[in-house]
C-alpha cells in the first residue's frame, strides 16, 4: 500500500509526496502523484555534502547549458536523491531558474530525510524544494535508496530510454553506477568533478584507477565528458535519451562486475 501526502516547503513551493514499501507497488505509487511512463528518464547521482560551493559553481554551467535544457526539450523525467545538498540541490535550483516544467522526482530513504512539517533532526537531511515530486522508500541509512533509484528509473522509462549522470560522488555512487549497468542503462560521468566520477573517467581512458571503477568501465556503457565542456554534455545526453530503451536491450547484465 502507498500513502500520498502534500508537501509544502518553507518558501511556499509545493511537491506531491508518496510513501511506498513494496517494489511491486512502485508503478501505482508513482502514478498516484502524477508521474508515469513510459518516458525518457535522466537519473542524477553523485556528491552531496562533500561538494564545496566552489565545486558547485564549476558545475552549474553544465547544468544550465547541458542538463536542464535537454531534460526539458525531450519531455523526460529527472530523478535524484532529492536532498538539499550538492548536485541534487543544483539540479533543483537550475530547473527553477530555467522555469522548466519537467517533473523532478526525489527518491529518498524515509529515515534519512526530514519533511518540512517535521522538527529539525541532526541525522536527517532537508529535501530540496526544487523537486516537484517525492518518493519516500524504506530505509534509515544513506544508500538504502540506491536500489529504489534504479527501480524507479526503470519503472518510469519502461520501453523509453534512460541514462544516469554521475557528478562527483562517494562510495554510494559505485553502487548507483553498478545498478544502472545491470539493466544496461548508460552512464555519463563528468570528468573533473572529483572523487568517484574522476576514478571512472580515468578508467574509461585506460588510466590507473580504483579497481571498482575499472570493472565498471569494462561494461562499455560508461563515457566521460570533461567538466570544462559545459555545452558538450548536451549531445551526449540527447544521444542517450533518444536511443532505444533499456527494455529492448539485454537486462540483468552482470558484465560490469564479473557476475
Amino acid at each position: 500500500m502507498s500513502i500520498t501526502f502534500p508537501i509544502t516547503f518553507d518558501d511556499g513551493r509545493a511537491a506531491a509526496g508518496v510513501r511506498v514499501e513494496d517494489v511491486g507497488k512502485l508503478g501505482s505509487a508513482l502514478a498516484s502523484i502524477g508521474v508515469s511512463g513510459p518516458r525518457p528518464v535522466m537519473v542524477l547521482v553523485g556528491g552531496a555534502g562533500g561538494l564545496s560551493s566552489s565545486d558547485l559553481n564549476r558545475l552549474r554551467p553544465a547544468f544550465r547549458a547541458g542538463l536542464v535544457p535537454v531534460v526539458q526539450r525531450l519531455g523526460a523525467v529527472g530523478v535524484s536523491g532529492g536532498t538539499r545538498a550538492g548536485v541534487m540541490r543544483a539540479f533543483g535550483e537550475t530547473r527553477r531558474e530555467a522555469e522548466a516544467s519537467f517533473p523532478l522526482l526525489a527518491v529518498a530513504a524515509a529515515g534519512t530525510v526530514r519533511l518540512p512539517s517535521e522538527p529539525t533532526a541532526a541525522d536527517r537531511a532537508d529535501l530540496d524544494p526544487g523537486h516537484t515530486h517525492v518518493l519516500l522508500v524504506p530505509g534509515d541509512d544513506w544508500g538504502d535508496e540506491a536500489p529504489w533509484l534504479a527501480w524507479t528509473a526503470s519503472a518510469l522509462a519502461g520501453s523509453a530510454p534512460s541514462v544516469t549522470l554521475l557528478v562527483n560522488g562517494g562510495e554510494i555512487s559505485y553502487s548507483d553506477v553498478e545498478r544502472s549497468l545491470q539493466v544496461d542503462r548508460p552512464v555519463i560521468v563528468v570528468a573533473g568533478s572529483g572523487r568517484t566520477a574522476d576514478e571512472l573517467a580515468a578508467a574509461v581512458r585506460g588510466l590507473p584507477a580504483d579497481e571498482r571503477a575499472v570493472a565498471l568501465a569494462a561494461s562499455g556503457l560508461v563515457q566521460a565528458v570533461p567538466i570544462e565542456d559545459a555545452a558538450g554534455l548536451a549531445p551526449h545526453l540527447v544521444a542517450a535519451l533518444s536511443g532505444p530503451g533499456q527494455g529492448s536491450q539485454r537486462t540483468g547484465s552482470t558484465r560490469a562486475h564479473g557476475g
